[in-house]
Order: C-alpha cells, then sequence, then structure tokens
C-alpha cells in the first residue's frame, strides 16, 4: 500500500505557478480553502501540446489584434448524449456526401451520353448539353 502525503496547497504546482504571476499582496489574500478550490479547478484542465499551434498578432491601424489556431486530437469523454449527436452528425455527413456523388455522377453520365448522341427517348432532352454548348 502506498502511502500518499498531503503537502500544503501553496506548494502544489498550478497553485505556485499561479500565485507566482500575481503581486504578493493579491497572492496572501487568499484562504487555503480558496486556494484548495483554485487547485481542484485548475487541475481539471489538462494543459498541453497540441499537433497544430499558431499564435500570431496583426496590427490594423491603431489596433493589434491576435489570433491562436489550436489542433489536435480530443482526449475528453463524450457525455451519452454528445456521443449520440456526433453518431448522428457523421451519418448525416456520410449520406450527404453520397447523395452530391450520385447526383454529381448521373450529370457526368448524362452528359457523356448527350456528348456521344445516344438518346434514351426519342424527342426527350433534359436540355444539359444544349445548355452546355450555348445553344438555346
Amino acid at each position: 500500500m502506498v502511502l500518499k502525503i498531503k503537502r500544503p496547497v501553496r506548494e502544489e504546482p498550478n497553485v505556485q505557478h499561479m500565485l507566482e504571476r500575481m503581486p504578493k499582496k493579491v497572492a496572501d489574500s487568499f484562504s487555503d480553502e480558496q486556494l484548495s478550490h483554485l487547485n481542484t479547478a485548475l487541475a481539471g484542465r489538462r494543459w498541453g501540446n497540441h499537433k497544430v499551434d499558431v499564435r500570431g498578432t496583426i496590427s490594423l491601424l491603431r489596433s493589434r489584434y491576435y489570433f491562436v489556431v489550436l489542433a489536435g486530437t480530443d482526449k475528453r469523454d463524450l457525455s451519452r448524449t454528445e456521443s449520440r449527436i456526433g453518431r448522428i452528425a457523421m451519418a448525416a455527413t456520410v449520406a450527404l456526401f453520397f447523395c452530391v456523388s450520385l447526383i454529381l455522377g448521373l450529370v457526368l453520365l448524362y452528359i457523356l451520353k448527350s456528348w456521344l448522341g445516344i438518346n434514351l427517348f426519342e424527342g426527350f432532352s433534359l436540355g444539359l448539353w444544349d445548355w452546355l454548348k450555348g445553344k438555346s
């Protein structure tokens, strides 16, 4: 059995890092209970490296604007609702892709058929080939 020794909350790395970044007077004003809750909040946040991490600033006239683009693997646990919505969104995206591909394929086959001069029904045309050729 491993016995974990509880260190004072002011010695926790997250708390020390936070307190170092503020004036000493303000840092000393926190109670141990407040620091304990702040530590809990900071410990739940996983700061890490991202595969894409682009940061910069843009100066326009007298103003400066910053931008941040982050991307990486999502390691969060999704709730049941979020997981279900994700599956529905993925199914809808795949269905939309197949529908658009099918329509585009049929249009291309129709144009090829018309270009080759093949008529499936005598005297009937959608007019797509004539429109592409520039005839009215």
